[in-house]
């Protein structure tokens, strides 16, 4: 008989162990029992014995059988209001935005303008060792509108140009790793963390996040709210990273022009730019503009179906490519249950509870110390976390929900900070974000390495975060 993994008998016996602790003065038993099937799903996310969309849907299907979410007002509920409220993650349009993104990004990948961009962009700047860490953030960064899955932005288009730079230059990770690699890896890391936080679109569980703060805190932020808030302290590390990098974690190799004439090579065997990438591009700027200019007419989710459509109009995409990208069905199914299941913890009035009780553990403290104290607090809980979707679903409505019980911190300020804090802390492990595996497990970067790094550039990007964001923020008076 084959054994039960330990990682799926973990998950149950946190939940287990929650059941039969005594339900906390002030909380209604309900609201406990369903924390604990909340805790023991976040443990399975972290965990992952199945995977997370699974994992998502179980804990929303159990909730909803046990009927432990009740309306608001009512002591009880019937099956009829609570698989009403298990289905409501499947009608936010935040997670139909996710969807389509990924749609964007098979585009991108479908045309080949993707690897045409970055490897336009390297036989450009690939004279210096740093020229080249400039390309590949620029790359990243012209990428990162259209594509909210890092792991498919670095990870599937970035590292694999960036991966053969190395060895022409007699860099590989059994030889010569410092000499060139490892500070192209690092610096394709750091700078894809940026891009994620830069722009709404730019990671998956920014959007995650949004529908969270709207319905924790009954905060709306639009895609140029959120590249406004965040643009003063986001470009400045972005332009300084590759910089720094060049700085802390220094190749031995300063300069040549093999590089350049690889790329060159490669933009050869692509040929004269093609209808469909012009078609791509055509299309990417006019997501870009109406989200940027249309919010007062279209819905970001309308903006992006429009485009989808188009894209299957012309060609860019079949129908069969839609309804067979399976990691973009896993994320729909995902991140609905998640936001769901976020959703009941307020519904509950288990945040309420917590919140009132962390909120009176800072009486006294300034607003603005507070406010501080909670971000680096959900920022450096990300060590315990190997997925942002999951730190994002635990946490996000736990510390939001603390700020609007403590007086006088700007509840819109606040919840900007925690979502641009999302893609910065995936630079702190080797486990943090989707690209984290890739770039630790190409060779170049050893393991002391990578997590010396992880937390110099974790309090770096914090400290910018945090002492350019909050005053640019407090002098707009977000």
């Amino acid at each position: 008989m084959k054994s039960i993994p330990w990682k799926a008998v973990v998950p149950v016996m946190v939940g287990i162990l929650l059941l039969f602790l005594p339900v906390p003065s002030g909380l209604n038993p309900k609201a406990w029992y369903y924390f604990a099937l909340f805790a023991a799903v976040v443990v399975g996310l972290i965990l992952e014995p199945l995977p997370a969309a699974a994992i998502g849907l179980i804990g929303v299907t159990l909730a909803t059988s046990l009927m432990l979410v009740a309306p608001p007002g009512k002591d009880g509920t019937t099956p009829a209001d609570s698989i009403k409220w298990a289905l409501t993650g499947f009608s936010d349009g935040t997670v139909w935005l996710i969807f389509i993104a990924f749609m964007f990004a098979m585009g991108y990948e479908k045309t080949g303008l993707g690897r045409r961009i970055a490897l336009g962009l390297v036989k450009k700047l690939g004279r210096s060792t740093l020229g080249l860490g400039y390309a590949v953030a620029l790359a990243d960064l012209a990428l990162a509108p259209f594509t909210p899955s890092n792991t498919a932005r670095s990870g599937g288009t970035i590292f694999p140009v960036i991966k053969n730079i190395p060895p022409l230059y007699g860099s590989t990770p059994e030889e010569n790793p410092r000499k060139i690699g490892s500070y192209l890896m690092w610096t394709a890391l750091a700078t894809t963390c940026i891009t994620s936080s830069l722009f709404l679109t730019g990671l998956a569980p920014n959007l995650l996040a949004l529908s969270l703060v709207q319905k924790t805190a009954k905060v709306t932020i639009s895609w140029t709210e959120w590249f406004s808030g965040i643009a003063p302290a986001g470009l400045l590390l972005f332009l300084i990273t590759p910089y720094l990098v060049y700085k802390i974690y220094p190749p031995e190799q300063k300069t040549g022009e093999s590089v350049r004439e690889w790329a060159e090579r490669e933009l050869e065997k692509k040929g004269k730019i093609t209808r469909n990438e012009l078609v791509m591009a055509g299309l990417a700027i006019l997501a870009l503009a109406l989200w940027i200019f249309g919010g007062g007419i279209l819905n970001a989710t309308t903006v992006a179906l429009i485009v989808l459509c188009l894209m299957i109009i012309t060609g860019i995409v079949t129908w069969n490519d839609v309804i067979g990208n399976r990691q973009a069905w896993n994320v729909l199914v995902w991140f609905a249950t998640l936001v769901t299941l976020a959703d009941g913890l307020n519904k509950v009035g288990f945040l309420k509870w917590i919140s009132n009780l962390a909120a009176g553990a800072m009486t006294g403290l300034p607003s603005v110390a507070s406010m501080i104290l909670l971000v680096a607090f959900f920022f450096f809980m990300h060590y315990l976390f190997a997925s942002i979707t999951a730190h994002v679903t635990a946490l996000l409505p736990v510390i939001l929900a603390t700020a609007m019980a403590v007086p006088g911190i700007p509840i819109k300020m606040m919840a900007m900070l925690l979502c641009f804090s999302l893609g910065i802390m995936g630079v702190i492990t080797p486990y943090a974000t989707g690209p984290s595996p890739i770039y630790y497990g190409s060779g170049y970067i050893s393991r002391k390495a990578y997590w010396s790094l992880g937390l110099v550039f974790g309090l770096l990007f914090l400290a910018v975060l945090l002492g350019v964001g909050v005053p640019y923020l407090i002098a707009r008076n977000i």
